[in-house]
């Protein structure tokens, strides 16, 4: 693995400086296990997006970057952890070829990547830990309404009482 600098983790000034993204797991009510993809914009603590599936491999990673930068834009970097999905050359190769630094945390240090872990603790403890899935498309529908609630109606302690998207409008 190669050698890592991260920063200390620090909020953003504006919208799309700084994105974090982590991987969650959970099962469906049968035992089937499936994972999530959650990427947060750190300005203003919008989650972006929370991509749900048996399988995300690198190249779905990637997809789903490219699915949030089209309507979004495009972040100056993105923080992970090390998992084989981020660290993989397709995504470095994806990173450089459109100018986005990945900033990678020190392995087994999760506080460095705070936001999106604050984050997974919300969506595990408001959605995941409440319901008893039966199929994916359940878990990206009630994910899908918790999302819109999360991001326009929830006010948010970090940023003011306001919610990210109060936020967002408000910079």
């Amino acid at each position: 693995m190669p050698t890592r600098t991260p920063e200390p983790l620090s909020a953003p000034l504006q919208h799309n400086e700084s994105w974090s993204m982590d991987f969650m797991s959970d099962a469906l009510s049968y035992g089937h296990r499936f994972r999530t993809l959650n990427v947060l914009d750190d300005f203003n603590r919008q989650a972006l997006a929370i991509e749900v599936d048996t399988s995300l491999t690198a190249e779905r990673v990637i997809r789903t970057l490219n699915q949030i930068i089209a309507w979004r834009g495009k972040p100056k970097q993105i923080r992970v952890d090390n998992g084989p999905e981020f660290t993989s050359t397709a995504l470095e190769t994806w990173a450089l070829e459109n100018n986005i630094k990945l900033e990678f945390i020190k392995p087994g240090s999760p506080y460095q990547n705070g936001f999106v872990e604050r984050f997974n603790r919300s969506y595990r403890e408001e959605v995941l830990d409440l319901y008893l899935f039966e199929s994916l498309q359940e878990v990206r529908e009630i994910t899908d309404e918790w999302l819109n609630i999360y991001n326009y109606e929830r006010p948010h302690d970090s940023l003011g009482d306001m919610t990210p998207i109060g936020y967002l409008e408000a910079a």
